[in-house]
């Protein structure tokens, strides 16, 4: 799990706490035998939150996937320098390619910025950092990892959370449970939402009547917009650290670094 994801599920876990209703419910974490037993318990829990037996039936035939927990377990801790992770993440290559998107998706970053007031190069610094454009949104079934990880010991209550959020993303209709592939951890998209994220922020900006941040990319960057407009962006402000809008880019990633980066990239993508 990267610092950037890290740092997002602690303040999930923080901000959040007790959300969805019925996490506080959540069943005990168990044995790997026990799991198939675990796992009707949270179909239990989500079918009182309103999921109906339709996308409740995503779990079916769930698996624990060891990679995740092999994963999970052997994070590296993060210790690069601002100076050294930037470098590392804006690369000549991943600028030129972020010029020619900004370039390219002009009309839609502009309608984008005209309804939610984020500038498109914000937009793409992120999208670049995140999936380096789309191109790496991940391979893993979301829902066997998140069921994974809420059944393991150590942070089951906030990923049972985030399971059900999945599944209420079934439910309303934005991705079948087979389209659900994501990071390992659970995150979906071309800028990698977590489920609960997904359920408050996505929009559907293309007007084909899903919230699809895995395939279209005017959801995924309007979706991106919601999200930071929520905290707090002020239209025509400056986003570097210090200025009115850095505040909103720690509300998409509370770690420094990773804040700055963005700052940094999105300055050099702008031309500021």
């Amino acid at each position: 799990m990267t610092a950037r994801l890290i740092v997002r599920l602690l303040f999930v876990l923080l901000a959040s706490a007790g959300w969805p209703p019925g996490a506080a419910e959540a069943a005990r974490c168990q044995d790997p035998a026990g799991f198939p037993a675990w796992l009707e318990s949270v179909k239990r829990d989500a079918a009182r939150q309103g999921v109906s037996p339709r996308a409740l039936a995503a779990l079916d035939g769930l698996t624990p996937n060891a990679h995740v927990l092999s994963l999970d377990r052997n994070q590296k801790a993060f210790r690069m320098s601002f100076e050294a992770f930037a470098a590392s993440r804006i690369a000549a290559a991943r600028l030129s390619r972020g010029a020619a998107l900004l370039r390219t998706h002009g009309q839609l970053l502009s309608a984008i910025e005209g309804r939610y007031g984020v500038p498109g190069a914000v937009l793409v610094a992120i999208w670049g950092l995140e999936t380096d454009f789309g191109a790496n949104t991940g391979n893993m079934s979301s829902l066997r990892a998140l069921a994974t990880l809420a059944h393991d010991c150590r942070r089951t209550d906030l990923f049972q959370g985030e399971l059900i959020s999945a599944l209420m993303i079934v439910e309303r209709g934005d991705l079948a449970a087979g389209e659900m592939v994501g990071a390992w951890a659970g995150e979906l998209g071309q800028t990698q939402f977590l489920a609960s994220n997904y359920l408050r922020y996505a929009v559907d900006f293309d007007g084909d009547g899903r919230r699809n941040l895995i395939r279209s990319v005017p959801d995924a960057l309007a979706s991106t917009a919601n999200y930071l407009k929520a905290y707090g962006w002020r239209p025509g402000g400056g986003w570097q650290p210090g200025e009115v809008n850095f505040a909103a880019i720690k509300g998409w990633n509370k770690s420094d670094i990773y804040a700055r980066t963005i700052a940094l990239f999105a300055a050099r993508l702008s031309g500021a």
